[in-house]
């Protein structure tokens, strides 16, 4: 294990603990895929929490679901803001009386930044900057945000290094490495604490399969179920980190939480630490299916060209964030997989079998 020399992890750090004691929150991005799951978890410990979104790619029916699982006891510690983080004065608005913040909200995808530049930019690097000045202007303690295992662009070497990034591939890796500078520059000049987590291929329950941006494994999902063909672009064998997202809702707690002291600028990679292919990936989607569809017919996938902009092999090493965080994913690809998939294939959701 490289030797890590920072201070954060101190003896007898317990997330258990710190959860117990009621803090003032701020979660963006709360009606989407990750954000409802951090507000969910949050509200379970019994935390305050408000949270932003403007439902350009996230839903109120993630939020209706986030509150019919708390219940309405817990879901009164919840203040929503409805909100663009262009917006500088939204961003004021939701820092006030924000001890933690927790970042999530951006617009993703490659191809979508490729497509539109400018909203990219706008969002993912003008909305960050609005949201960085809010919240040293609220004296918040910490700032987490999504990073996003993109920054490394074409770096060859595996597993994956915090400290070795390449040239970016895409508008939305220029997007997000630039919030990773920012965020260095605003904790050596404010004196404020920063924690990027650098996301691999998260995935798990509320993540959109439909759409033109839909993430793999929920796209894959509806269609193996419907009995259609999938895209893969190359030949199946570009390899993957998928993270399941209990596996990033214990990482952005952990990073909240973990005691520092003093102004701080980390970067942690937050994925599970194993290669899976597309190949492999088609695959334990469809024997997952087969176990709740009985007798489902299944098409063998289409392959295509490469798509502009992927990288063609990840890995992350995540010992920095085991070491400084405690961080220790719970869930493999295969248990992720199993425990979404009735979220995937919900018993009202047509599909083709025979």
């Amino acid at each position: 294990m490289r030797d890590f020399a920072l201070p954060e992890l101190q003896a007898g750090f317990d997330l258990a603990h710190e959860l117990a004691r009621p803090r003032r929150w701020l979660v963006t991005g709360s009606a989407g895929f990750i954000g409802s799951h951090l507000l969910q978890a949050l509200l379970q410990a019994g935390q305050e929490v408000a949270t932003l979104d403007n439902f350009a790619t996230g839903y109120r029916r993630n939020l209706d679901e986030v509150r019919a699982t708390v219940g309405e006891q817990a879901w009164r510690r919840h203040r929503f803001i409805e909100g663009d983080i262009v917006d500088p004065a939204t961003c004021r608005l939701a820092c006030k009386n924000v001890e933690f913040v927790l970042h999530q909200a951006a617009l993703g995808s490659v191809p979508r930044s490729l497509e539109d530049p400018l909203r990219t930019h706008a969002v993912n690097a003008t909305g960050f900057l609005n949201m960085l000045v809010a919240a040293r202007d609220s004296a918040c303690t910490r700032f987490v945000f999504a990073a996003s295992s993109s920054t490394y662009g074409d770096h060859p070497d595996l597993p994956k290094v915090e400290d070795r990034i390449g040239n970016p591939l895409s508008p939305y890796a220029v997007t997000k490495y630039l919030d990773e500078l920012y965020a260095g520059v605003f904790t050596r000049n404010y004196s404020m604490q920063t924690i990027g987590l650098r996301y691999f291929n998260v995935f798990g329950p509320r993540q959109d399969p439909d759409g033109a941006y839909a993430a793999v494994i929920p796209n894959w999902a509806s269609r193996i179920a419907r009995n259609e063909q999938c895209m893969i672009n190359g030949d199946g064998e570009t390899t993957r980190d998928f993270c399941y997202v209990a596996n990033v809702v214990q990482a952005n707690l952990r990073a909240a939480l973990v005691p520092a002291q003093g102004a701080r600028h980390e970067i942690f990679n937050i994925a599970y630490g194993e290669q899976t292919t597309l190949n492999q990936l088609h695959e334990l989607l469809t024997e997952n299916l087969r176990d709740h569809i009985p007798g489902l017919q299944t098409r063998a996938p289409q392959y295509r060209d490469f798509r502009k902009g992927d990288v063609r092999h990840s890995l992350a090493d995540i010992a920095k964030a085991r070491a400084l965080l405690g961080y220790e994913p719970t869930h493999s690809v295969r248990q992720g997989l199993r425990e979404a998939m009735t979220w995937y294939v919900p018993p009202q959701r047509e599909v083709a079998a025979s």
